[in-house]
């Protein structure tokens, strides 16, 4: 099962997750790396597994970590032709994309030209540019494995089906901290990012708050699997230990469980189709013995809707809600706006947009720049009297 991979984003959540998996099971060889910020912890990592290549998206701290590691005969590359040359790597089979937003795009895109398997966790790729991404998947004959635990739950229960019966993709989500909260007007940054059952990055775990990340899971599972979006129902299910599950048109419905940890996902994308045995946490149902289920709370979430309109909607849609989205959440997690204000942002910013439907990568990039100045620009004296004018 040898296999060499790029990891894009091996400092974050599910970037260091993929060095466990790689550390657990063997067979496994790490020949390129990135980070944006994270030197220190890069440092120790670089020296743990060896890359042949690494960069650091931050400049200032990449000229650190070459001083760090001057010791080692590694060239330490930058900014996104860095990212692109690590997504690229002659050496590479399998690009894991774990970095977070909208950057991944650009990095995925040249992987799968440089006829890369990409290992999916950057769910933004196919949010904002699903239809190209996919189209290029056929043509330059690469596989796409995802990692998000309710995607790979998705195809682990389609393997040995036919994707013709399929009658819908139930995508599960734990309903966040607020599930049971009904005001949500003095929500304090803390007590958003205390997920109940997932340890995540900042950003995701502020998506999962809002449900805005189950919105970009329905877009993204459009994509990867080829479904209408009327085939994908979103069900809370607080526990989290069905990940995903599949109703096919006679009834049945076939469904993954487990821990809520990462490690499994990622480690099936890495040996698919293999199954190799590991020592992490294994699923206990005499625990985990009461299981229960939701319709997700869309008017006291709106993200969540705001999702499914920009899919319907179409075209550079999805990617304007996602670039409001980010930087929506980065004004939460500074303190500038509530918790509250975020989908308002998102909301304000699609209204002033104008859809364009026959489109190329460089319009996606263009909208996803308009979208994030335009979010960054939205101010409170808590209405929205001033609205942005439609361009």
């Amino acid at each position: 099962m040898a296999k060499n991979i790029t990891i894009l984003g091996s400092t974050g959540s599910i970037g260091t997750q993929t060095l466990d998996v790689v550390r657990e099971i063997g067979g496994i060889s790490v020949t390129a790396m990135t980070t944006n910020t994270s030197i220190e912890l890069f440092e120790k990592q670089i020296r743990k597994f060896s890359p042949e290549l690494v960069c650091v998206m931050d400049a200032k701290c990449a000229e650190t970590l070459k001083k760090n590691i001057s010791d080692l005969d590694i060239p330490v590359l930058t900014g996104m032709d860095g990212l692109i040359a690590a997504a690229t790597y002659e050496k590479s089979d399998t690009v894991v994309n774990s970095v977070v937003g909208n950057i991944g795009l650009v990095p995925t895109i040249s992987a799968i030209k440089a006829g890369k398997d990409i290992a999916l966790a950057n769910k933004e790729t196919l949010v904002t540019c699903g239809e190209l991404v996919m189209k290029l998947i056929k043509e330059n004959g690469v596989n796409m494995y995802p990692v998000d635990s309710e995607h790979s739950a998705i195809f682990q229960s389609l393997q040995g089906n036919d994707m013709n019966r399929i009658e819908k993709i139930i995508l599960t989500a734990s309903g966040g901290p607020f599930r049971n909260r009904e005001d949500l007007s003095d929500i304090k940054l803390e007590d958003a990012l205390a997920h109940p059952n997932w340890s995540m990055g900042k950003k995701i775990t502020i998506d999962s708050a809002t449900l805005m990340n189950k919105g970009l899971e329905v877009i993204e599972a459009k994509w990867l699997f080829g479904v209408d979006l009327e085939q994908i129902q979103v069900v809370v299910h607080p526990q989290s230990i069905i990940h995903s599950m599949v109703e096919y048109e006679d009834g049945a419905v076939i469904a993954q469980l487990g821990e809520p940890d990462m490690k499994v996902p990622i480690q099936y994308a890495l040996t698919y189709p293999k199954r190799v045995k590991n020592s992490f946490p294994k699923l206990d149902l005499f625990k985990h013995n009461s299981l229960t289920f939701e319709k997700p709370q869309t008017d006291k979430f709106p993200c969540l809707s705001l999702a499914y309109r920009a899919i319907k909607t179409g075209g550079t849609m999805p990617c304007v809600m996602n670039g409001a989205n980010e930087v929506a959440v980065s004004r939460f997690l500074s303190g500038e706006i509530k918790f509250t204000d975020i989908p308002k942002i998102i909301e304000n910013v699609m209204d002033a947009y104008t859809v364009k439907y026959d489109y190329t990568v460089d319009d996606v990039l263009a909208a996803d720049k308009w979208s994030r100045e335009q979010a960054a620009k939205v101010r409170f004296d808590h209405c929205l009297d001033n609205r942005l004018k439609k361009i």
